[in-house]
């Protein structure tokens, strides 16, 4: 490799779990229940109400509350399986996701403080768990979510034992 190239930033090689999409769109159905029970109440309160010039707002709030989660439902799922990537190698953790704003995030692995997994309820009936790396830096913590859970202690257990290895200070 020419040292002199100028270097660009790859893809990162791994995609999350093949089971995300199916977790992404169960977490928005609970979220689809309080819509619902919004859009009952928007639609009570307008059968209820004396006409108004309110009573087509509240028609309207009714239609939105129905339709708001649609998208979480339907194509926002498959769109952030097939954006949401990330990659461990033995210097840094990248991470990209966002599917309007596509962000890349890149750890040092020398900067990283902790190595955290967590999984919810929900997350644990799909056998899925998120890796989040600490630092230093303003910036804050870099996540990757939704890896099988096996595989996300294998990444916990490779981060951990590389950051102990790095002989530099994370702080």
């Amino acid at each position: 490799m020419n040292a002199d190239a100028p270097q660009r930033l790859r893809e990162p090689a791994h995609q999350v779990s093949e089971r995300a999409p199916a977790y992404w769109r169960t977490a928005e159905a609970i979220g689809a229940v309080i819509w619902l029970a919004l859009a009952v109440g928007a639609v009570v309160a307008a059968v209820l109400v004396p006409d108004g010039f309110w009573t087509w707002i509240l028609w309207l709030a009714a239609v939105v509350f129905v339709l708001a989660p649609v998208p979480g439902l339907t194509f926002v799922p498959s769109i952030r399986f097939r954006i949401h990537r990330w990659e461990v190698t033995d210097i840094a953790v990248h991470v990209r996701h966002g599917w309007l704003t596509v962000v890349d995030e890149i750890v040092p692995l020398s900067r990283v403080q902790t190595v955290d997994s967590t999984q919810g309820p929900l997350m644990r009936q799909f056998g899925l768990r998120t890796v989040k790396v600490s630092t230093a830096s303003s910036a804050g913590n870099v996540s990757i979510a939704c890896l099988d859970d096996a595989l996300a202690l294998e990444v916990v257990a490779k981060l951990v034992a590389i950051t102990a290895a790095t002989p530099e200070d994370a702080t």
